[in-house]
């Protein structure tokens, strides 16, 4: 103990030198936090009376490509996960509404638990992180806790688990994420910004873990884990050329599956106005302005490749309604192409609660909080602003369209699986706030009682039930005409 006090006398001298806080002073500002707000306020969610989800959304739909939008609509409408995926924007209003220590990291978002899953690791390792950063900003670093806590409470009432069940999983999830987050107080910051999540490690190490009645017991499970691996593996550029392009007069096209995807010859069936020779030149200065944001050694990289066909591809649940494209990029040789996406980015949900970004282009705050949060990032991961041939120019965020991509399969999942997948989520929640926000303060914030857990669990089930109402005033507004909805696409 002795040793350890004269350490961190050293640290706080250090700091003071430096003109930074010290160790201790940020310890005492997250434990000084506790009185203003303190562990048992997280529950508290009081909606106000003027609160208009559907109305959110409307004025959301004002931003996207209006063909696009009941698409979206249709798909919130499948269940109230569907919903809730597809509405951070009504959820970001109502986390503005609850009481915060005012302890602030870099936030995804939107982190809930399908934006949570596995990809390739520079180094070709299968490593599992958060994976979707469209919203990301800096904010209170609860907020991204009780989205996670929430997703896990929705999506275990649409499987059909009890609701006892629901609430354990969901504090599993933040009783891992506080427990990371204590561990990571610990740690120097160096040792933190490279830990990573190995999935064939984690697998394994699970295997080991168990006895051999264990092990067969949860056999199937071991299963349908390695088929997901074993998946992962093949998903990549080349993986993505065999699903979306076809040959025609020995040259590769991308295969036409309207509305979803559809190549750039085929856009101006669909909006008159697009001129298809003006929209190639347009992406072509997208990429090559692109080019400029990555590393010079990726630059070289790319320049192997050459673009040969476009498409326009509708993504995701809350995406859709942006403009999404992807492009073929071949290199001459047959078994050598690249798939990217250039994905619109809009002003993040959260802007109007915790300030705008820092970064103008908000294709470059994308990147600059995914590569923040992220222990490894796509080697393609660049932005730009270009030209949209209709209404202003846009910002947009490019990387690879599949690199090993694969996230968990929820309705093949039962309670069990759920919750180790739970504090799967909590721990790499926790890494990535503590890369980018003070894991001193929140640790000493958080404490080692259950307090925390237990009150963003009633948070949790409490925001569940409001989700579930939400989702029943989309409907409503569908079925009375005054929202328009495309669903089964």
């Amino acid at each position: 103990m002795a040793e350890s006090t004269e350490v961190a006398a050293e640290a706080d001298e250090r700091a003071k030198r430096a003109g930074r806080p010290s160790p201790n002073e940020r310890i005492a500002w997250g434990k000084a936090a506790r009185a203003r707000v303190p562990l048992e306020a997280h529950a508290d969610f009081r909606p106000p009376p003027s609160r208009d989800p559907v109305a959110l959304l409307m004025r959301q739909a004002e931003t996207r490509v209006p063909e696009l939008v009941p698409i979206r609509h249709g798909r919130m409408l499948v269940s109230p996960f569907a919903f809730f995926r597809g509405a951070a924007i009504v959820m970001a209003g109502d986390l503005a509404t609850t009481p915060t220590p005012g302890l602030r990291t870099q936030l995804c978002g939107d982190a809930h638990l399908s934006n949570f899953g596995a990809y390739a690791s520079a180094e070709r390792r299968l490593v599992f992180d958060i994976n979707d950063f469209d919203e990301t900003l800096p904010g209170p670093f609860e907020w991204d806790v009780k989205r996670l806590a929430a997703s896990f409470v929705v999506a275990g009432r649409d499987a059909g688990f009890r609701r006892k069940d629901c609430r354990r999983i969901t504090i599993m999830a933040v009783e891992s994420y506080r427990t990371a987050m204590l561990e990571f107080a610990r740690l120097p910051i160096l040792t933190v910004w490279h830990m990573q999540v190995d999935v064939e490690n984690v697998v394994a190490q699970f295997r080991s873990g168990l006895n051999e009645r264990d092990r067969k017991r949860n056999r199937d499970r071991f299963k349908g884990a390695d088929a997901v691996v074993a998946k992962a593996y093949t998903r990549d550029s080349l993986q993505a050329v065999g699903k979306l392009v076809t040959a025609i007069d020995g040259r590769r096209q991308i295969i036409s599956a309207p509305p979803l995807i559809v190549p750039i010859d085929e856009l101006s069936r669909y909006a008159s106005h697009i001129d298809p020779i003006a929209l190639r030149s347009m992406i072509v200065g997208l990429l090559r302005k692109y080019r400029d944001t990555l590393q010079s050694d990726r630059r070289y990289l790319l320049d192997h490749f050459r673009l040969t066909d476009i498409a326009h591809k509708v993504v995701g649940v809350g995406s859709v309604g942006t403009m999404a494209w992807i492009l073929l990029l071949e290199s001459g040789l047959d078994n050598d192409a690249l798939v990217l996406q250039a994905k619109q980015a809009q002003e993040s949900v959260l802007a109007a609660y915790v300030g705008a970004s820092e970064h103008v282009n908000q294709g470059e705050r994308v990147v600059a909080g995914q590569r923040l949060m992220q222990a490894t990032s796509d080697i393609f991961l660049g932005w730009v602003h270009a030209p949209t041939l209709r209404g202003p120019d846009a910002d947009f965020y490019i990387r690879q369209l599949r690199d090993w991509k694969a996230s968990a399969v929820l309705d093949q999942m039962d309670a069990v699986s759920f919750a180790r997948y739970a504090r799967l989520c909590g721990w790499t929640l926790a890494r990535a706030h503590a890369r980018s926000g003070d894991r001193l303060a929140i640790a000493a914030y958080l404490g080692k009682s259950n307090r925390f857990d237990n009150a963003i669990a009633d948070f949790a089930q409490t925001y569940a039930e409001q989700n579930d109402r939400d989702h029943a005033a989309l409907v409503a507004a569908v079925a009375l005409g005054a929202v328009e909805a495309r669903t089964g696409v």
